[in-house]
């Protein structure tokens, strides 16, 4: 499942220019790019996903966090840019080669909020973490063919390995979305 993308505009947002600078600078260089200037929000703390598509829209690579490991979004963006583009199980790392052809997305995290119901899900305004024991799946909202609260915890749950119709604690959390296209 891939984030939908957002809205075009003429400038890419900063997270996602500093995500290609990082995945170029990596598969070019093998250097984890320093960050540029950062904006004061590139300061905060926050769990962050950086999604890489093909032009064609088919997903590349996706990894994030739920919470924080940097010490900055801007650290955040970079560290997983770098892990989606080599370290997805999915995929084999990004060659050079492909680098003109890849698009970004950046969705940062609010701190996820515990919940009670699944009625106090949707899917497209909120992503789920479903938690059993020490396992744990993530589903970010507003995908492409996620259009229920089931589906979502259905691939939330496959993520985590959690069988279907075993009890869960859910959490939900919305994102702020920024991508190229």
């Amino acid at each position: 499942m891939a984030p939908k993308p957002a809205e075009p505009s003429q400038q890419p947002h900063p997270l996602v220019s500093l995500a290609r600078q990082a995945v170029e600078e990596y598969v070019c260089h093998r250097r984890i790019a320093d960050p540029p200037q950062i904006t004061p929000e590139m300061e905060d703390r926050a769990g962050v996903f950086v999604s890489i598509h093909r032009r064609d829209g088919e997903l590349r690579g996706c990894i994030g966090t739920i919470e924080p490991r940097q010490a900055s979004i801007a650290l955040e963006v970079i560290h997983n840019a770098i892990a989606s583009a080599t370290g997805d199980p999915r995929f084999l790392p990004v060659g050079e080669e492909e680098l003109d052809e890849l698009d970004y997305s950046v969705d940062v995290l609010s701190q996820p909020e515990r919940i009670d119901s699944v009625e106090e899900l949707d899917p497209k305004a909120y992503g789920v973490i479903v938690e059993m024991g020490q396992r744990r799946g993530l589903l970010l909202p507003d995908l492409e063919g996620v259009d229920s609260v089931e589906q979502q915890l259905a691939y939330a749950m496959a993520k985590a390995a959690i069988p279907p119709g075993e009890p869960v604690t859910l959490y939900r959390f919305t994102v702020h979305r920024y991508s190229e296209k």
